[in-house]
């Protein structure tokens, strides 16, 4: 393989988003006095609303909207629901909806990507927004050494288009850029127009709650157990 960048999905991929936003909800549920399951909570936050959205703005049915927006619209709804939308300020639910700015990484992503950037050019190539992107890439120390996000396409993963439109962003063709993800629409829609790809496992971002998805014989250019692994795999 000729590959020069490895750009990367976030969600799942290179965070733990699961177990930062059950640890950040648990917090403001002891501080409010809330009885709340909280795994459950993230992920209605996750799936109906931020996947839920992504999936009405690439069938037209939504106009574009942020990952932060889509975010918020969910969480508001969620509390309503819940009858606590009247016990949080404007600015408590503006700083909880921010948890996504906030997620921490596994604990092999840092130590794995500063050895990928050591050989390639490294990015994330997220649905998230390109200030959430960058926020959550200063908190915790991310090196990439850009920030590409779906916001400077206007078109979501997995759509076909989106992954194209970051290669000319690089300035790098398709077929010497590898998307790598723990998702298989993720990698199969890159794939399909061109991209390499690199799986990568992650038994635990959805808890006990679903499977994770497994490569089992998918023929991805390269998968791994951890970003170490990948590290090791792509020689650097």
């Amino acid at each position: 393989m000729r590959v020069k960048a490895l750009i990367f999905d976030v969600f799942g991929t290179v965070v733990d988003w699961r177990s930062s936003v059950i640890r950040e909800g648990e917090a403001l549920g002891n501080l409010k006095g809330w009885k709340i399951d909280w795994a459950a909570f993230a992920d209605e936050w996750r799936f109906d609303g931020y996947m839920g959205g992504i999936r009405k703005v690439i069938s037209g049915e939504f106009p574009w909207r942020t990952a932060d927006v889509l975010h918020r619209m969910q969480l508001d709804h969620m509390l309503e629901a819940r009858g606590l939308s009247s016990q949080l300020t404007e600015e408590e639910k503006g700083h909880f909806n921010k948890v996504w700015h906030r997620l921490m990484p596994w604990p092999d992503s840092i130590p794995g990507l500063t050895r990928l950037r050591a050989k390639y050019l490294i990015a994330p190539f997220s649905n998230g927004n390109f200030a959430l992107m960058t926020n959550m890439a200063k908190l915790i120390g991310l090196p990439w050494d850009c920030i590409l996000s779906a916001e400077l396409t206007r078109i979501y993963k997995p759509d076909t288009r989106t992954y194209p439109l970051i290669c000319e962003l690089l300035g790098i063709p398709p077929d010497q850029v590898m998307m790598v993800a723990a998702h298989f629409d993720d990698l199969d829609a890159a794939r399909s127009v061109g991209l390499r790809t690199g799986f990568v496992y992650r038994p635990m971002e959805f808890g006990e709650a679903r499977k994770a998805d497994q490569d089992t014989g998918r023929g991805y250019d390269v998968s791994a157990l951890s970003f170490i692994e990948l590290a090791e795999m792509m020689g650097a």
